[in-house]
């Protein structure tokens, strides 16, 4: 996936006139008291840490506090479409992700949100790969070393957080582009499938760089390549899958969003202070030490996006049969 290094936001004149006499008045005072950030997962995942460092940049631009609250539940459905059923005045934000905003529309045949259509996207946040990792002492030193493995005797095994999860789903493509046996083995969290991995119990695991590094670097573990086509700024050395299987490119990513029918001049609003906030040092610092990538998108084609994401992990998923009945 390709990505611009600067964001333009476009929203026309005409978009601002047609909504002026309905919600100018409000929109000339935003914000004028807190706005909340709803994360759909637990407090001290990855995504509720980066909506804190953001939160509190916005927070400076806005002149507002910015409120997380934590609303976990079914792969992020849960807190996800609270906000969807939220007033669309920009007071309440979702900290979406590939998995509330792509995967979850193939996964869940019941999710109560439609990511296309209920949701109004602020801005892109950022993205993380994540590396395929082994064993140390297993006898597998490349990715090609694997897919051999995967095509004889009994094949192989590999973990991930859960079923339907960005982890899982990296998985099967593999599988599918090597044409191996590789049987899936979900855990509760991805702490669990790392451990598998480490006591040799499973073969081998898709896992966030920075989760992944301290076990790399004692020797303990293993990287035979990066899912994101652009490899990983935290782990340089390790080489993109899509270097031998070409289009290769499965990224963890963070996208602010908020209900359906968010006033465009609210939304701009909204747009300016998260470009504020990953702009100040604090956000840097953070990406950097946690191996979360920059990387922005244009405003009018944040939408786009995330039907192409959708269309993307749906084929994936329904070459896996990764639905949850």
């Amino acid at each position: 996936m390709a990505f611009t290094r600067s964001l333009k936001i476009l929203i026309g004149l005409s978009a601002l006139a047609a909504t002026a006499a309905a919600g100018g008045a409000g929109a000339a005072e935003f914000p004028d008291r807190p706005v909340t950030i709803v994360v759909p997962f637990a407090a001290g995942t990855t995504t509720d840490l980066v909506a804190r460092v953001v939160g509190e940049g916005m927070s400076e631009n806005l002149g507002q506090p910015v409120v997380i609250e934590n609303r976990a539940g079914a792969g992020g459905s849960v807190g996800t479409d609270e906000v969807v059923r939220a007033d669309a005045d920009g007071y309440t934000l979702s900290m979406g992700t590939v998995g509330t905003l792509a995967i979850n529309k193939s996964i869940f045949p019941n999710l109560p949100y439609d990511p296309e259509t209920d949701v109004t996207p602020i801005a892109f946040i950022g993205y993380t790969p994540t590396l395929l990792v082994v064993n140390a002492e297993s006898d597998y030193n490349t990715l090609q070393d694997l897919v051999d493995a995967s095509k004889s005797g009994d094949g192989v095994t590999f973990a991930s957080a859960g079923n339907g999860t960005s982890g899982h789903l990296a998985g099967e493509l593999v599988k599918e582009r090597s044409g191996g046996n590789m049987v899936h083995v979900p855990f509760r969290s991805g702490a669990e499938g790392l451990t598998a991995v480490l006591s040799g119990e499973v073969d081998f695991m898709f896992y966030h760089p920075v989760a992944a590094l301290p076990n790399i670097e004692a020797g303990t573990m293993r990287a035979l390549g990066v899912s994101g086509a652009e490899g990983s700024s935290i782990a340089p050395d390790v080489p993109p899958i899509a270097d031998t299987h070409e289009g290769f490119d499965l990224i963890a990513w963070f996208l602010m969003a908020a209900p359906a029918d968010t006033p465009p001049e609210i939304a701009k609003r909204l747009n300016e202070a998260v470009e504020a906030s990953l702009a100040s040092d604090a956000v840097v610092a953070h990406f950097k030490k946690n191996g979360i990538e920059f990387g922005s998108i244009e405003y009018a084609d944040l939408g786009t996006f995330i039907s192409e994401e959708i269309a993307k992990w749906g084929d994936i998923a329904e070459a896996a049969k990764a639905g949850v009945d």
